[in-house]
């Protein structure tokens, strides 16, 4: 199969890895009896070959802006944010909550940093209709993906993405070095549009 690239992106007059987003994006509708095969993966990832974009990409990866996101397709926190590939380091889980076990992500890979000052921006982005509102009567299971007592449930706000998102931002800032900001965004999945519940800056 032949593609033919869209063009040097380091070239003047080339569209943006956004641009070319916005030109080739398309609506999925799941449907039962449809599934995305290996084949058409491989389509899609000659298409997105052909931009360039992943050319000189440095390691290790942006410690400008960290990410962390729901799972929920609808949700890719790389799509709702505009990134581009290297802008920033993204991680999801379910609900896109701060769990010890995401901190500790975010420690390890502090380790690739070593010997750079500390200091980035720590995106927590979660969003209205999350799964995660369903899971409550699983109460076992969320305290254990929570690593807390069953009866510390209320404290993390499940069913409030807005109380939630404050909850983790301030986990967050005590757990992580000081020069980090930490900012709390929900995205509005019925808008399309994010607002800044728990702003960096604290204000």
């Amino acid at each position: 199969m032949t593609v033919e690239p869209l063009c040097n992106p380091r070239r003047a007059n080339c569209p943006s890895l956004i641009q070319v987003k916005a030109q080739t994006w398309r609506r999925w509708v799941p449907s039962e009896d449809m599934a995305i095969s290996s084949g058409e993966l491989v389509r899609r990832n000659a298409v997105f070959a052909a931009t360039g974009a992943f050319a000189g990409l440095a390691f290790p990866s942006s410690d400008v802006l960290q990410v962390l996101g729901c799972v929920d397709s609808r949700v890719d926190p790389g799509v709702v944010l505009g990134l581009a590939l290297g802008e920033g380091v993204v991680m999801r889980n379910i609900g896109g909550r701060v769990t010890p076990a995401a901190l500790r992500c975010w420690a390890l890979l502090g380790r690739l940093g070593q010997g750079r000052p500390a200091g980035g921006h720590l995106v927590i982005l979660q969003h209205t209709d999350c799964g995660i509102t369903r899971l409550a009567g699983y109460p076992g299971q969320l305290a254990a993906f929570f690593e807390i007592p069953v009866g510390e449930l209320a404290g993390k706000a499940v069913a409030d993405p807005y109380a939630a998102v404050r909850v983790d931002a301030a986990i967050a800032r005590q757990a992580l070095p000081p020069g980090r900001l930490v900012s709390g965004l929900v995205y509005d999945v019925a808008t399309g549009l994010i607002e800044i519940v728990d702003p960096a800056g604290g204000g």
